[in-house]
């Protein structure tokens, strides 16, 4: 149904509709906002990417032939666009503390989890847990840290995956299995796992 919805809004936009793509940003603005800020942390520099994002699609839409989702479509301008704006300096890319669930669930954080544990001990453990996580995220090398974020955070297929970052997708899942060694190198000793345990 949202692949039809999609296509005819993107049909009346190469049309000349742009009240059509008014339609189409009004649907994916937060799930772009929401994607662009696990790159970037700043809120504002956040909104200019989403802006930069939207105009380089309405410029493009007219060679979009459909072959992908639009929504896959969309997320790729995104992530370029932000993997530019990160490799340009304007600001490092890192995973901020808020961590959303889902995309109806704007308001859920690490901590919130915490309902039985809500010792200070626990809080401080989780807090610190979370630190841990966003650190090893920042220091992934890009494509890992894209594809970890694709799937862990947005819950997208290997498929869209790899269509998003224009790679094949035996190479998707070899960098999302890199990233989460990675990941779990640096959490084993806060977690005291030993070393032939990921967890």
């Amino acid at each position: 149904m949202h692949d039809r919805s999609d296509q005819a809004l993107v049909q009346r936009v190469q049309q000349g509709d742009q009240q059509a793509f008014a339609l189409l940003v009004a649907k994916y603005q937060r799930r772009i906002f929401r994607l662009i800020s696990r790159f970037v942390g700043d809120p504002a520099t956040v909104e200019d990417i989403a802006q930069e994002t939207f105009l380089r699609a309405y410029r493009a839409i007219g060679s979009f032939r459909g072959d992908s989702q639009f929504y896959t479509w969309l997320y790729r301008i995104a992530v370029n666009t932000a993997k530019r704006s990160a490799l340009s300096g304007a600001r490092s890319p890192v995973l901020p503390d808020r961590v959303k669930s889902s995309e109806q669930d704007e308001t859920f954080s690490s901590q919130e989890q915490l309902s039985s544990m809500d010792t200070p001990d626990a809080v401080m453990a989780s807090r610190e847990l979370v630190h841990a996580v966003n650190a090893a995220m920042e220091d992934l090398p890009e494509e890992l840290r894209s594809a970890i974020v694709l799937r862990e955070i947005e819950g997208l297929s290997y498929d869209e995956i790899s269509q998003m970052l224009g790679c094949p997708v035996g190479t998707v899942r070899s960098r999302i299995f890199r990233a989460r060694e990675a990941i779990a190198r640096r959490l084993r000793p806060l977690l005291g796992t030993r070393t032939d345990k990921r967890w």
